[in-house]
């Protein structure tokens, strides 16, 4: 299941309780990462330790809109989602604590917050998929800002609305600048059909209506794993080392500063970044990064030294508040 974000409207996610007896401790996370994950994580925390964990599922976006909203009285202990923006527009409110040594040490620093109130989870990489029967890879482009040239007209498929799509602007932001980024979203709304959401962008693009599409790369990988290798009918393409297009998406979890079970929470978050649990995002058909040393991603998956994804600083990727608003600006929602 894949989850969207209409920037205007705020959906409230009904709560989903994930349970195991044996403790009279019931953790209330607020999930923004994919249910089929999160659910392996809880299984195997509970199992351990008996702490019961109920889930509220919705897109990362909505449910840090949502925290917002309840303040001090949110009932969640947790929050967990896709990318880092979300985290640090939390973090600015005041509404994290901060976490301990033990837990933040197990994830390498570039990849948590600086004054340790979240810590990353997993990584995965921006780029393209092309249909290879309509493009070749000597065609692609050289850039994410190529895709504003008149030349990709009728040929690109994005998500605007998808909650991925916005960190890829504020990288954008962050790299070139507003003025820059707006035009670069111009040239998208000249060029692009505006699909719901990623995974109907790799669907697109593998069924040859469209010829690229800007998408994260697991997508394609799941896709794969779907539809079969004989139904692909496209790749993957990174962009060069360092574009922009190829930027290095983080995924964390925090702990709300109003947790009414912090030593049990942190307990879950330490279980999430310990070997085991980078193990089970390793192997399960996420397909995203584990971020913590020494744990192989799934075979699948080109290393990341390989690619050379664009880690834009996390305090530099911001709030995504701005990329939202430009979004807006430009017409793609």
């Amino acid at each position: 299941m894949r989850r969207r974000v209409a920037w205007a409207m705020v959906a409230i996610a009904g709560m989903v309780g994930v349970s195991c007896g044996g403790s009279s401790t019931t953790l209330v996370l607020y999930n923004g990462q994919h249910p089929q994950l999160t659910t392996a994580l809880i299984a195997a925390f509970q199992k351990q330790t008996g702490i019961t964990v109920s889930v509220r599922t919705n897109d990362g976006i909505v449910l840090a809109e949502q925290l917002l909203q309840e303040g001090r009285a949110s009932p969640a202990d947790l929050y967990l989602t896709e990318n880092s923006p979300e985290l640090t527009l939390l973090q600015e409110r005041g509404l994290l604590a901060k976490l301990p040594e033990s837990i933040l040490s197990q994830i390498p620093a570039q990849d948590s917050a600086g004054d340790g109130e979240w810590v990353g989870v997993a990584a995965r990489v921006s780029a393209l998929a092309y249909n290879t029967s309509e493009i070749s890879v000597n065609q692609m482009p050289a850039s994410l800002l190529d895709l504003e040239q008149p030349q990709w007209k009728g040929k690109l498929a994005i998500a605007p609305s998808d909650s991925d799509f916005v960190p890829l602007v504020s990288a954008m932001i962050a790299e070139y600048g507003v003025q820059t980024t707006q035009t670069w979203l111009a040239g998208l709304k000249a060029n692009a059909t505006i699909y719901q959401d990623i995974e109907s962008v790799v669907a697109a693009v593998n069924q040859g209506a469209q010829s690229v599409g800007i998408i994260n790369s697991y997508y394609w990988f799941r896709l794969q794993l779907e539809v079969g290798a004989s139904a692909i009918h496209s790749q993957i393409y990174y962009f060069p080392a360092g574009d922009v297009g190829g930027l290095e998406n983080i995924s964390g979890i925090a702990l709300l500063a109003n947790s009414r079970n912090p030593a049990a929470a942190e307990k879950f978050i330490a279980f999430v970044v310990s070997q085991q649990g980078q193990e089970l995002i390793a192997s399960g058909d996420d397909f995203e990064y584990p971020l913590r040393p020494g744990v192989s991603p799934n075979p699948v998956l080109p290393p990341l030294t390989q690619i050379h994804p664009d880690a834009v600083s996390l305090v530099s990727l911001g709030n995504d508040l701005q990329a939202a608003q430009l979004i807006q600006q430009a017409g793609l929602l």
